[in-house]
């Protein structure tokens, strides 16, 4: 890649800005900054940059939280939580809908009124190498591409951010979206008990954990044991719901019938087999299109069993259309009417949700937030990058799930809140339920809530308003689901 920079450490501040925020208004500064990490000799490696959101006027510093939010990829930048809930400018969605029902671009920004601020200074993240975070020697990218690498960065990172400003007595929380779930869990429990070359001991309140990707597997690509069409009917029940109205029933009722269904008689099915009778198979495949919307000719091709995948090109087959990967709602043409697209050359890499959203969300982050943190320089913002191709996996101790939950039962009182869009195809909403229930979580510290939305489960202005509500209760110790 041609080079359009040169990396010089940088910090950039702002004072005296103001933010209203549920009717009530308040001053705030900022620093934004790189966090330079140097090997041996003393020489820059890497960089995280982080962009700090302090309230004025806080008396007693130890008893704020302090909020560190990301998102995933791996290899993506902090730009979607960044732009879309959690700083003090955000995207506003257009009251004009395209034939899915969602917003139209153009897009503009404003002062988010939701903001997390007025209960919580905010610390946005750019991991190594995305954003304005800096990759410097691509010699020593193992020490920062792999799930526990990347943990043990952000450790670091966030014990000399505390040491910094002086917050290691604040209430501190994780805030990670899709592979940002596998990264909170990850450092939680490395904070926790440490790695294989020293321990941290920092500890933490909580964890907010936006389309789940933590797992009771080894790390977040692999498979349950249980059938992947029964784990996935919640999802392809809402996207079903969405698009075709097969009742009137309201989402969560017709979900949450699909997912009992499913849970029972459509697993057993499932296990039987070819000794399943002509009118039990009969009865399935009816459930099942009354449930998915796919047709009868895919569920007999298939024995009855659905791949999320092909699913898409599937439940608005009537229309012409394929739906997102990561948000259901949104669809483009199939390529090829009549095929089912299963190949990746037919189409199926296309998901025309990326296209939908993330210009905009660039936009007003590069051209209106960067202007309100006085950040003015050469630097080009890298919005993602192709680390997934170089990630290492590999977890030597506990999967992501053990992590979190053997740390919740370490640390007393920490909480987790998984929040996960209904129309999700990418992180499905059956998996996570699948892993809180088989993960020995306290259950009493656990909360679900879903969003009628996909991956991103803040997009949309009454889905602003309800992610932000339901994190300040949880931070402010209340149950975040009611």
């Amino acid at each position: 890649m041609i080079r359009t920079d040169v990396f010089t450490p940088s910090r950039f501040t702002s004072e005296g800005n103001k933010l209203k925020v549920h009717g009530k208004e308040f001053t705030y500064h900022t620093v934004c900054e790189d966090n330079v990490f140097y090997d041996e000799e003393g020489k820059a490696i890497a960089s995280m940059f982080t962009y700090s959101y302090f309230r004025d006027g806080v008396k007693d510093p130890d008893k704020r939280p302090v909020i560190f939010a990301f998102n995933g990829g791996p290899g993506t930048s902090s730009m979607m939580v960044h732009v879309g809930f959690v700083g003090t400018i955000r995207l506003k969605y257009s009251k004009e809908i395209d034939e899915d029902g969602t917003p139209l671009p153009p897009y503009k920004s404003c002062d988010n009124e939701y903001c997390l601020l007025d209960v919580a200074d905010l610390v946005v993240v750019d991991p190594v190498g995305t954003g304005f975070g800096r990759l410097l020697d691509e010699s020593k990218k193992d020490q920062f591409l792999g799930i526990e690498a990347d943990a043990t960065s952000f450790n670091t990172m966030i014990q000399k951010w505390l040491d910094r400003y002086g917050r290691w007595k604040s209430p501190k929380y994780l805030m990670g979206e899709s592979y940002g779930c596998t990264r909170a869990a990850t450092i939680v429990g490395m904070s926790t008990f440490g790695d294989e070359h020293r321990a941290y001991g920092t500890g933490f309140d909580g964890v907010i954990l936006i389309g789940n990707t933590v797992t009771n597997k080894n790390h977040f690509f692999d498979k349950s044991p249980i059938y992947p069409a029964i784990l996935s009917m919640p999802t392809l029940a809402a996207v079903h719901w969405y698009h075709n109205h097969p009742t009137d029933q309201g989402l969560e009722e017709f979900v949450y019938e699909a997912t009992e269904w499913a849970n029972t008689e459509y697993l057993v099915m499932l296990f039987k087999g070819e000794e399943m009778t002509g009118r039990e198979k009969e009865r399935v495949i009816k459930k099942l299109i009354h449930y998915t919307g796919v047709s009868r000719e895919y569920l007999e091709d298939r024995n009855l069993v659905i791949e999320d995948e092909i699913y898409r090109s599937q439940v608005a087959r009537g229309k012409g259309r394929a739906v997102s990967r990561l948000d259901g709602r949104i669809t483009r043409p199939l390529y090829e009417l009549r095929t089912s697209e299963t190949k990746m050359e037919h189409g199926m890499w296309d998901d025309p949700s990326e296209g939908k959203y993330d210009p905009f969300f660039e936009s007003v982050l590069c051209g209106d937030v960067f202007k309100k943190l006085n950040i003015n320089w050469d630097r080009n913002f890298v919005s993602s990058t192709r680390f997934y191709k170089d990630w290492n996996n590999e977890i030597k101790g506990r999967n992501t799930a053990q992590n979190l939950s053997d740390t919740m039962r370490r640390v007393p009182g920490m909480r987790a809140f998984f929040l996960n869009g209904w129309y999700d195809l990418c992180t499905e909403t059956g998996i996570l339920w699948y892993t809180m229930k088989h993960s020995n979580f306290p259950k009493d510290r656990i909360f679900f809530k879903g969003y009628e939305a996909g991956h991103m489960a803040y997009l949309g202005e009454e889905n602003v308003k309800l992610v932000c509500d339901d994190v300040r209760k949880l931070v402010k110790g209340k149950d975040p689901t009611k």
